[in-house]
């Protein structure tokens, strides 16, 4: 029995779901699948989009029929594992938290009685995986919230929310890479923008990296910032071992 499904996503694109509930091994399972069919370069695929659960793989059927698709996807996942997906890298965002930057911090912290320091401490603990990008250009999926930090979106949305926000909506926690309403309890700012069309690259990770918050002071910001500006800031990156 294969470890994943197909489903058919209109005339040009297909669905390989490999797990019905999103983990660690889940999206291991898929960032593998995605390696590999791209990897074959069959012709006629159009584009390959991990997602928490399932990769989409869009196609021209005017190169490749449905069934000569499936037929290449199940040559190409045969034993298909979670060890086949590549570890990525870590990226270390700096977030300046509560006050102007962080609107709802003083709730998330009310919300859960403790101080606004330990939704601070909570935050920053963790390494986040990127199960996947969406929503918006480098709007990145995280798991890995602290589950004493889950809490529920705003009851109204914000019309703007501005990039570089970190927020909470639910089980999940993430950065807003571009001015967008939203109903996320924002806790923080980071200067660093996560997608950005005039540089290269444009995104500053992919699914299957992996993200850590570090707490900034507003000075630090200011700092970072111009450093931004200038052309002179230095990513800090940890490659995969």
């Amino acid at each position: 029995m294969r470890p994943y499904q197909i489903c058919v996503c209109g005339d040009s694109a297909i669905n390989i779901v490999v797990a019905d509930t999103i983990s660690a091994e889940a999206s291991a399972l898929v960032r593998s699948a995605a390696a590999r069919i791209q990897a074959a370069g069959i012709a006629g695929i159009e584009d390959i989009v991990p997602t928490f659960c399932a990769v989409m793989v869009a196609y021209n059927p005017e190169t490749i029929s449905y069934e000569e698709l499936v037929s290449a996807v199940h040559a190409n996942l045969d034993g298909l594992s979670a060890e086949g997906a590549s570890a990525g890298k870590t990226i270390v965002i700096p977030v300046c938290y509560g006050g102007e930057f962080g609107p709802d911090l003083e709730h998330v912290a009310q919300f859960h009685s403790i101080t606004p320091d330990e939704v601070v401490r909570l935050h920053t603990e963790p390494t986040y995986l990127i199960a996947m990008l969406g929503f918006l250009p480098g709007f990145a999926y995280l798991s890995g919230l602290n589950p004493d930090l889950e809490t529920p979106r705003l009851e109204v949305p914000r019309v703007r929310i501005e990039a570089g926000a970190v927020g909470i909506g639910g089980a999940q926690t993430g950065i807003y890479p571009l001015p967008s309403p939203g109903g996320w309890q924002i806790i923080g700012r980071s200067p660093l923008r996560p997608y950005d069309a005039e540089r290269e690259p444009a995104f500053l990770y992919a699914a299957g990296d992996s993200i850590e918050f570090e707490a900034i002071s507003p000075d630090e910001y200011a700092e970072i910032e111009a450093a931004l500006q200038a052309g002179t800031y230095e990513y800090r990156v940890k490659e995969a071992m």
